[in-house]
């Protein structure tokens, strides 16, 4: 076989990429919850026959299933290999969230489909979409003080909700009779169906018109160069070991922080990983599975290196000791609800910490880090009908060696965005009476943190019940080299009146609300970067002059002055204050 030209390379990475972005759109348009119509809290992504490897994910996928997809779809494979599961047929889609089977947390229901040519699997085609509910002991499956995962829903291993294309009215009567608003999910489940059957419809396109082992050879290709561009990348480090901690402000169960402690070891062209001094495994839901850890540390080089294509090939050189004995290794039963939202964040926070001392113009101080899951659930008296709201938030994204934070940007681990506060007031007895830009809660620094976002909501009518599986509320997103953390998470919840402040500060679950009742919540800011007196002192007149700080914030801040009248910069005091 002659070696593939260049063209023709790039030509099927670029289609191969298109096919995924195609699955991402078609299951957004299509679905019913606005949790992934608008906030797109789902991923697509196409994967090895032989051991579920990544050739291609989305562009509009959350990256923290870059890793995660393999893994579930290398556990469907070895699971009908050795009869745990039935053997595939031509259009059968395979349903699974079991979090210890390559997963997340419950909510992240994944579809597989084995696509074939001339009668053999040619590859798989995988996608996760977030289901507002999965059933458990709270709406939205968000339970902050959960001691097992049967407390937090349904857990399915895989098993075939499509039969030959035909959905499987067993299995669906199996999966609607444990969730809430099951009537909802077919709207759902029919998107997560249909981007798979266009991706099939697409891959086959490609491989009609360069043929089979040419698409073949391209992937493996496409799977050497990603490798060797992550090695080439790595190479460049300086050779050492470099070492972080993050913290989890509580399990939910336990009021005491979860220790990430990493050693990060560059040699050559690879780099080692090792969490072995994190806590141990936890009693609340904020264990972290293996196939999230992973993911996890994948996303954030990801994050440093975003030049380096998706594929499996470009996580070959990052070498992760698997973390026995700690929560980020959880065995069945551990909860583990706030695994792939929350303690992701925080792995990846603890190795942006490492890398920014390797790489200082490369790698940002830590972002908000947190994707304020909020889930509320009643009933609406003037509709008739059960509802669970899921709400996501963005956050302040660390400043780096070039400018500042962004503000209210995505989270760490995905393109999740808030669904429009309208969309929202549309589809809920909610009404948003606040939500705007969270003034000064980034970290001080010579690039500041970005802004966190502050909303209040109220409810209109009808009785519900509030979660959070929230973090960040006890240490703020971490600043790097001088820089200050940005702002903690804020939660407070007002009934009859009265504030009241969850005692795990952004975690709890079951709080009972009726109309009129009203939660309030400030996302947190980036962390600063560099030593925040020596921030350009227009830029901090600037910050002021827009109402992110107030003259006395920034005097104390940044150790700005302004003239007498307030509208300039003291340049000569401002000296005098930073020198002294």
């Amino acid at each position: 076989m002659q070696k593939l030209d260049a063209i023709t390379l790039s030509v099927l990475q670029a289609a191969l990429q298109q096919v995924c972005d195609e699955m991402d759109l078609t299951f957004s348009r299509a679905a019913f919850s606005p949790v992934i119509a608008e906030a797109n809290d789902r991923s697509d992504g196409i994967y090895s026959a032989v051991d579920g490897s990544l050739i291609a994910q989305g562009s509009q996928g959350l990256p923290v299933f870059v890793g995660v997809m393999q893994y579930s779809t290398k556990t469907v494979i070895e699971m009908i290999a050795d009869g745990r599961c039935l053997p595939p047929e031509p259009g059968d889609i395979y349903i699974v969230n079991d979090p210890y089977l390559g997963g997340t947390h419950l909510m992240d229901v994944r579809f597989a489909m084995p696509v074939y040519r001339d009668g053999k699997i040619f590859c798989w085609l995988s996608n996760t979409g977030h289901w507002p509910d999965i059933g458990g002991s709270v709406p939205g499956g968000f339970s902050a003080s959960a001691t097992a995962v049967e407390q937090e829903g349904l857990r399915l291993p895989p098993v075939k909700l499509f039969k030959k294309g035909v959905l499987d009215p067993e299995i669906y009567a199996i999966i609607c009779s444990n969730i809430r608003v099951a009537d909802q999910r077919i709207g759902d489940i029919r998107a997560q169906a249909a981007a798979l059957l266009i991706g099939q419809d697409r891959l086959n396109g490609i491989s009609d018109r360069y043929g089979d082992e040419t698409v073949v050879e391209a992937i493996a290709e496409l799977r050497r160069r990603a490798a060797e561009q992550m090695r080439a990348n790595i190479a460049a480090i300086p050779d050492g070991i470099y070492r972080s901690q993050a913290f989890v402000d509580s399990d939910g169960v336990v009021n005491e922080p979860l220790t990430i402690a990493l050693a990060v070891e560059k040699k050559g062209d690879t780099l080692r990983f090792d969490f072995s001094g994190s806590s141990k495994p936890c009693a609340g839901p904020m264990n972290s599975v293996l196939a999230t850890t992973l993911s996890s540390v994948y996303l954030a080089m990801r994050h440093i290196f975003p030049d380096v294509p998706i594929s499996a090939g470009a996580f070959e050189p990052l070498i992760v000791k698997r973390p026995e004995g700690t929560f980020l290794d959880a065995k069945y039963p551990r909860p583990v609800s706030g695994c792939a939202a929350e303690v992701s964040q925080r792995i990846a926070e603890a190795v942006f910490a490492a890398m920014v001392q390797a790489l200082p113009d490369r790698v940002t101080a830590a972002p908000a880090g947190s994707s304020g899951n909020f889930a509320l659930g009643g009933n609406d008296p003037l509709r008739g009908r059960d509802y669970v709201m899921y709400q996501i938030s963005g956050g302040g994204y660390g400043g780096n060696a070039d400018h500042d934070g962004l503000t209210n940007g995505c989270s760490t681990i995905g393109i999740s965005k808030s669904p429009p506060v309208e969309i929202m007031e549309q589809a809920f007895p909610v009404l948003y009476r606040h939500y705007a830009l969270r003034e000064g809660s980034g970290g001080a620094g010579k690039h500041r943190g970005g802004f966190g976002l502050a909303y209040e909501v109220e409810i209109l009518r009808g009785d519900a019940r509030a979660s959070f599986v929230m973090d960040h509320g006890r240490f703020g997103p971490q600043g790097a080299l001088g820089g200050k953390d940005g702002a903690v998470n804020t939660v407070t919840v007002f009934r009859d009146g009265e504030a009241h402040v969850p005692p795990h500060l952004s975690k709890e679950q079951d709080i009972a609300l009726k109309a009129g009742d009203r939660v309030r919540v400030g996302t947190p800011g980036g962390g600063g970067y560099g030593n925040p007196w020596q921030r350009d002192p227009e830029l901090v007149a600037r910050d002021i002059a827009l109402g992110y700080y107030t003259p006395a914030e920034a005097g104390e801040k940044f150790g700005v002055a302004l003239s007498a009248n307030g509208l300039a910069i003291d340049r000569a005091a401002t000296e005098k204050k930073r020198a002294g």
